[in-house]
């Protein structure tokens, strides 16, 4: 069975991006991760990440602002493909909802932060782009 993930990279003006870290009780609790969520069986991957960004950092954003990036796979029991969107326009402040804490960063400092096994990758994605 796959299952089927989204993630943003929602990045500002400066060209930081906001990671999210798992909060306590969680599969891979404490490592960070870019936000975004596990697509609902009646979703499309931009309107899951519209929901999941409502609920886990209460900002608002529209589906047509959504850019494709990268994709990642982790085979395994669970067998999990994530889709990375960029975002560069939202509405609210974004603010740790259902996580231990946010922080923005330059993808190039993404190195210093202990990631899941399938945001990794697409983080190397995201340092390589300058």
């Amino acid at each position: 069975m796959t299952m089927l993930v989204v993630a943003v990279a929602l990045t500002d003006a400066e060209g930081r991006v906001l990671l999210a870290r798992r909060p306590a009780g969680r599969q891979h609790a404490g490592l960070w991760e870019f936000p975004g969520g596990k697509v609902e069986p009646d979703e499309t991957p931009r309107a899951a990440l519209v929901r999941e960004l409502r609920e886990e950092l209460g900002i608002e954003i529209d589906a047509a602002d959504l850019t494709p990036v990268a994709f990642s796979e982790s085979p395994g029991e669970r067998h999990l493909t994530l889709l990375l969107y960029r975002c560069r326009s939202w509405r609210g402040e974004a603010r740790a909802i259902d996580a231990a804490e946010i922080c923005w960063s330059v993808p190039t400092e993404f190195g210093r932060f202990a990631m899941p096994p399938a945001d990794r990758p697409l983080a190397e994605t995201l340092a390589a782009e300058r």
